[in-house]
């Protein structure tokens, strides 16, 4: 069940993540809220996976899928341009967070 916590609270990660770059300096009341809202259910998961799973390996799994979520996100909507590096190297890290699972 930790793992399922950490991989939903690593997409709360990028949830605000990009609800903070949309908030323009939290002068923009509901990216502000979103932000807010999806970092507290983020470290709240993120807490309760490490009460089960070693921290450095939940947090870079966190992170990752975090990452990866945020940057497809950007490419999906156009905000960030498309390329095929770019989509191998996310492919990289979810190789990588697919590992860490393996290997717990």
């Amino acid at each position: 069940m930790a793992w399922v916590i950490l991989v939903i609270s690593g997409a709360m990660e990028a949830v605000w993540a990009t609800a903070l770059g949309k908030s323009e300096g939290f002068t923009k009341l509901g990216p502000s809220i979103l932000f807010v809202v999806g970092c507290a259910f983020s470290m709240i998961g993120l807490a309760t996976a490490m009460k089960s799973l070693p921290v450095g390996t939940a947090y870079a799994v966190w992170v990752g899928i975090g990452a990866v979520l945020t940057v497809a996100y950007a490419m999906a909507t156009g905000e960030e341009p498309v390329s095929l590096a770019k989509v191998l190297l996310l492919l990289g890290i979810v190789g990588c967070v697919i590992g860490l699972k393996v290997l717990h």
